[in-house]
């Protein structure tokens, strides 16, 4: 039986060091509105646990005793803009010099159905940190920067443990999504051992990953995938049938950990970064059918699904044995990026199934990538219409003659000027 010592008290464990974010005037203009009314506004979630862990914060987001509608009236008298954001569930963003600030009511559940739930509002602190996600997640402060801590989250945070709030089953029957997020936290601030009450919920919930939307999961995948380095939560996913449930028959992990490693340390270009859609293509087989099928299931944008699949099954793949006149044709096609993208992906392939690193190899590849930020990738200098003026009738034999003088510009490694392809034009 718990006794009073162990029961979750909101009272300061500490105080937080000096922010600028905290200490921006935005943000005080924001807390004093908030606070004219008697409140104690706080600051909640990421914000606080980013600053403790020494990483920016970007979001900002608050939370106070004030109903919604309260929230409006104080923003308004201080002539700061409140939009209603989502009134039903307690939330107004107020948006000063461009910046906004989600400022929501303290809530707690009445009734979830794993996708959505039924809230009340309350003036119980404690409350609202109960039923948050994770316990680094948990922690609020004050404008004078005092934190408190109702479930030992600074604790976790230090050790790098993602722990639920209370018991995982429970807290994953509330909102699925949380079985995602889960490994998308592990992700950017776990350490191994993972948490076993945490995986086991995972696990035995792993198939009602169905029940969601697919622009939620697609959502937290692709923060999973922008971590520094996703593989252990990856690894952790697939081992518990996380993993199959999302991306059914999934690539070898080997490729997501070697494009990881080139992204971050293998290659120095300040064109190469982190970049989670690479890394789902790098995740999935070379068919084109299945990245298809699985952007559809995400819901991904048009320009998404597009290079999604143009990095999952390209037509042409870039090779560190191609001559360099060859590397610089498709160079061309492809512009920069997709040729810097298809390259990181093969050599990522390469040496995931060959292991062994055959001399020079790896200044094949370095020099593809030199190539690629190096070489300015010149314009066709001859256009329709140099074509209809050449003596050729306006039709599709236009496009057959920009084709072929198109081809051989390239074979002859682009270096004829316009007035030599007007020339070779007028020969054809």
């Amino acid at each position: 039986m718990e006794g009073l010592d162990d029961l979750p008290r909101d009272e300061p464990v500490g105080e937080l060091a000096p922010q600028d974010w905290l200490e921006a005037g935005e943000t005080r203009a924001v807390m004093e509105a908030l606070s004219a009314g008697g409140a104690q506004p706080r600051f909640v979630g990421g914000c606080v646990r980013d600053a403790l862990a020494h990483r920016p914060v970007k979001d900002i987001d608050i939370a106070t005793p004030d109903s919604p509608e309260k929230v409006m009236e104080l923003l308004s008298a201080a002539h700061l803009r409140a939009v209603p954001t989502g009134l039903a569930h307690g939330t107004v963003t107020a948006i000063v010099n461009g910046k906004p600030f989600e400022i929501t009511t303290l809530r707690r559940d009445v009734e979830t159905d794993g996708r959505h739930a039924k809230v009340q509002f309350t003036d119980d602190w404690i409350a609202d940190a109960s039923r948050r996600d994770f316990t680094i997640n948990a922690l609020s402060c004050r404008m004078d920067r005092q934190v408190y801590d109702p479930f030992g989250g600074i604790a976790d945070l230090a050790a790098g443990r993602v722990i639920f709030v209370g018991d995982p089953m429970k807290r994953i029957d509330e909102d699925v999504l949380r079985l995602l997020r889960y490994f998308r936290f592990f992700a950017h601030f776990g350490l191994p051992p993972a948490d076993i009450p945490a995986l086991n919920a995972c696990r035995a919930q792993a198939n009602r990953l169905s029940e969601l939307s697919g622009e939620r999961i697609a959502a937290e995948l692709l923060k999973l995938l922008a971590a520094p380095d996703p593989l252990p939560a990856l690894v952790l996913m697939q081992g518990n049938g996380v993993l199959a449930a999302l991306l059914p028959d999934a690539a070898d992990l080997g490729r997501v950990r070697m494009l990881t490693f080139l992204e971050s340390r293998g290659v120095r270009s300040p064109n190469i970064a982190v970049d989670p859609l690479r890394r789902l293509a790098a995740l999935l087989r070379p068919d084109a059918g299945q990245a298809s099928d699985i952007a559809a299931r995400l819901r991904l944008s048009n320009a998404q699904t597009d290079r999604l699949i143009a990095l999952a099954a390209p037509d042409t793949v870039p090779d560190r044995l191609m001559d360099q006149p060859e590397q610089r044709r498709l160079l061309y096609r492809m512009g920069a990026e997709r040729f810097r993208d298809l390259s990181l992906l093969a050599w990522s392939h390469v040496r995931a199934d060959e292991g062994y690193v055959p001399p020079g190899d790896t200044g094949r590849w370095m020099a593809m990538m030199d190539l690629a930020d190096d070489w300015a990738i010149p314009d066709f200098p001859i256009r329709g219409e140099d074509v209809v003026a050449s003596g050729v009738p306006a039709g599709p034999e236009v496009g057959r003659r920009l084709k072929a003088l198109r081809d051989w510009w390239e074979a002859e490694e682009f270096r004829p000027g316009r007035e030599e392809l007007l020339g070779r034009l007028k020969g054809f």
